[in-house]
């Protein structure tokens, strides 16, 4: 485990910088190496299983700090405004990636699959291209992330959908635990943070270590309680943000965590590119560049379209269009779920994949030319 760390630490350092002096994301930097390095390429990192696992926690830590950044009311009032541009937009990439795959031939229920596995833009690549301005201060942000969110609860849908269909569960009554289940796990972290956290924060604020250790339990404590009744981490994760977004901490934890969160996006990233098994790919690689540069082209249009639609301007329209334009880290998941399940088979996993690394590459390059962003290619765009 330690020479496999060494290794993607030491060339993601080596990539990052040629990536810095070529005005590039690092993002593009890690995927790279992990291909490179990975059981695919080099060979010199084979567990990408083990790496894939610790890199999640990650994505854990990404969906907590960013309830910690929303309050309650404000979530209610952004999913109110973009719920129909979402479920609206989602339809649209669905059947495109459908007919894609129809054309690449696929039966009916890969391509169906296939099709539900472009409906989401990434919440990684949304949020870590964001400055934090944006985030916190402008409308902008406030839209992409009120349609991640929504993205995120449909995805969560879709999965429990799959899993159920792979354990001859009734669907229904799936989708009914949710339904009742997901307040009442909103319910128990609102009721323990009010009771039990915030006291002890209270009483031990100016004790930094103490903060930083609290606030690391209370994120994979409720992460572990929402996996455990059915839900993912980053639902739990996402919930434990929001309920302690009002306490006057919440800004020192999302400061304090977010070095923390980047060490784990790096073996996110390297794991992607590590996992691609390029010689599975001679029969897919055409027509899943052509998907994800369909997906780079008609993403942004729509967004804006849609946007427009609902009274957004055209430039805000454009922005959140580019910032989203690409596929999801979701969609990756629910093809590994769907091919576990026995419901698409191996070529439909890679196809996905192929298309979603196309649109990690291809939008992060867009969004880096275009808008303001922490490693933005000019120095006029580069925000912290």
């Amino acid at each position: 485990m330690l020479d496999s760390l060494f290794f993607i630490f030491v060339g993601a350092a080596l990539f990052a910088t040629l990536a810095l002096f070529a005005r590039q994301s690092l993002i593009i930097a890690y995927i790279t190496v992990g291909v490179l390095l990975g059981p695919w390429g080099i060979g010199w990192v084979t567990d990408t299983q083990l790496i894939q696992d610790i890199s999640n926690i990650g994505i854990i830590f990404l969906l907590f700090l960013l309830g910690l950044n929303l309050s309650p009311q404000k979530l209610f009032e952004l999913l109110r405004q973009t719920t129909i541009v979402t479920v609206l937009t989602s339809a649209v990439f669905a059947s495109v990636g459908w007919a894609f795959a129809t054309l690449a031939g696929f039966d009916f229920t890969n391509a169906i699959i296939i099709g539900v596995a472009c409906m989401f833009s990434s919440t990684i690549i949304g949020l870590k291209l964001l400055p934090t301005t944006v985030l916190h201060h402008r409308h902008t942000g406030e839209v992409i992330v009120s349609v991640l969110l929504l993205q995120d609860l449909i995805a969560i849908v879709v999965l429990l959908a799959f899993q159920a269909a792979s354990s001859d569960a009734n669907i229904g009554l799936e989708l009914a635990k949710l339904v009742v289940l997901l307040p009442v796990l909103i319910g128990a972290a609102w009721a323990i943070n009010k009771t039990i956290l915030l006291k002890l924060i209270g009483l031990f604020d100016k004790i930094q270590e103490y903060i930083f250790l609290i606030a690391l339990a209370w994120c994979l404590g409720i992460a572990q309680l929402a996996h455990a009744i059915g839900f993912s981490h980053e639902t739990g994760a996402f919930i434990a943000g929001i309920t302690i977004a009002t306490s006057p901490i919440s800004q020192f934890i999302s400061e304090a965590l977010k070095p923390l969160r980047d060490f784990f996006l790096v073996l996110f990233f390297f794991a992607l590119g590590a996992g691609l098994n390029i010689s599975q790919l001679d029969k897919i690689w055409l027509p899943a560049i052509l998907l994800g540069g369909a997906m780079l082209v008609i993403k942004p249009v729509v967004f804006r379209f849609a946007l427009r639609k609902v009274s957004e301007t055209n430039k805000l329209g454009w922005e959140t269009g580019y910032r989203l334009g690409q596929m999801s880290e979701f969609s990756l998941l629910i093809m590994v779920v769907a091919l576990n399940s026995a419901l698409i088979n191996a070529d439909a996993l890679y196809f996905v994949q192929l298309a979603t690394l196309v649109t990690f590459i291809g939008s992060t390059y867009s969004i880096v030319l275009r808008y303001p962003t922490p490693v933005a290619v000019s120095d006029r765009l580069r925000r912290d």
